[in-house]
């Protein structure tokens, strides 16, 4: 078992998912209450990682993230370093690769929100802020756990974006899946086997996890009303 992989992927995995935590839950609550006619273009943007290869994507992220881009450039003119092919890179990379497993659950959950609720906190004087925190944000939670748990787990396996933008450096970019990669390219299937068999019961876990979750607190929910 590669332990240096599997530790790159749960660093990975673990910043992904807290920042998409963060910076999904405004642009899912613009995804949920914007009026705009134009707001499926965002909303395209924004899936647009699920229909599209991860070798594309990954191939732009490079071109995006290479030194003579305006991003790479400005990233090594600040922290003196490229960003492609280092762990940085691949946290770039895996943000935009794994936002919509983030984003939807959290724009399906705040559409949920019985509207009623939300009109009543406005009338009586709260503002957005606090009607976010207050209603729209407790009453989502289960929407929240799922994207996190979600962008968590699918950034775990990534394997075309991670390759193209973070290469394959032992100890720095090399992720688990690209750890089986290697072993089935080296015929040491019997390798390669526990450790795909290690990701796919992680998987099943985090699945589960999810989904108890969610009927529990559609359960308790009920039980309180």
């Amino acid at each position: 078992m590669n332990w240096e992989a599997i530790a790159v992927s749960m660093r990975l995995a673990a910043l992904v998912s807290m920042i998409l935590a963060v910076a999904g839950l405004p642009i899912a609550y613009w995804l949920a209450f914007s009026k705009r006619k134009w707001k499926f273009l965002v909303e395209a943007v924004v899936a647009l990682p699920l229909v599209l290869p991860p070798t594309v994507l990954g191939y732009y992220l490079l071109v995006m993230t290479a030194p003579r881009s305006f991003l790479g450039h400005a990233y090594q003119s600040i922290f003196g370093s490229t960003l492609a092919f280092t762990f940085p890179g691949l946290v770039v990379g895996s943000i935009l690769y794994s936002l919509p497993f983030a984003v939807q659950p959290f724009a399906n959950a705040f559409s949920a929100v019985n509207p009623r609720l939300i009109k009543a906190s406005a009338v009586l004087g709260a503002s957005r802020w606090r009607t976010f925190f207050r209603i729209i944000l407790p009453l989502s939670v289960n929407g929240i756990i799922t994207g996190v748990v979600l962008s968590f787990a699918h950034t775990l396996g990534e394997f075309g974006v991670v390759l193209m933008v973070g290469g394959n450096i032992p100890g720095k970019t090399q992720t688990i899946s690209i750890d089986i990669y290697d072993k089935v390219q080296a015929l040491d299937l019997g390798a390669a086997n526990t450790t795909a068999l290690t990701l796919l019961f992680f998987s099943f876990v985090v699945l589960a996890v999810v989904y108890g979750v969610n009927r529990n607190w559609n359960v308790l929910s009920k039980w309180q009303h």
